[in-house]
């Protein structure tokens, strides 16, 4: 009887493990969901984005998770909510994407937002909206990482998502035929 496992291809057996930078490069290499995480806080609008937002973790309970910087000044004021909005953002709200990151301007300014009556924050327009409450999290090297778990759920018209790939913002290409 014969192997047919392969050899490690030269790629696999060349990796590069010194320092923060290799991990860094090589997560550039796969796409991860843009995701608005946002809430009412003191009457005021509170947001960030997550760019490494997924959904389906698990179905029964309903959870999707994210991550976040430990040096985010935005999420000590949200992970306390008892609910949170995420907007899972479309491949047309890329600007929205820029000035929710800001840290030098009104967040909000211009944007089309929807308040449920809980608190939870949503962008209009988006490819998806999840009402959440945090299920746990857990600390992560320098990021923390958040499990939401999903209390409602509502889409408009469908909408193609937009990820983050590399350093850049994109939209999905048409789906492969089976």
């Amino acid at each position: 009887m014969t192997d047919s496992r392969s050899a490690v291809p030269r790629h696999v057996s060349q990796f590069k493990r010194t320092g923060p930078e290799w991990i860094r490069e090589a997560t550039k290499l796969y796409p991860a969901g843009v995701a608005a995480i946002c809430a009412m806080v003191d009457g005021q609008p509170v947001g960030f984005v997550a760019t490494s937002f997924t959904v389906g973790i698990s179905f029964e309970p309903p959870l999707v998770l994210f991550a976040v910087q430990n040096s985010s000044r935005t999420w000590p004021l949200l992970r306390d909510r008892q609910h949170l909005g995420v907007s899972a953002l479309a491949a047309d709200q890329m600007p929205a994407v820029y000035q929710l990151a800001s840290r030098s301007r009104d967040r909000f300014a211009g944007l089309s937002i929807a308040q449920t009556d809980t608190g939870a924050l949503f962008i209009d327009g988006a490819a998806l909206w999840l009402e959440c409450h945090v299920e746990t999290s857990t600390p992560a090297g320098d990021h923390e990482v958040v499990i939401l778990h999903v209390e409602g759920a509502a889409s408009g018209e469908p909408r193609t998502p937009l990820i983050q790939h590399g350093p850049r913002l994109w939209t999905l290409a048409e789906p492969l035929q089976r």
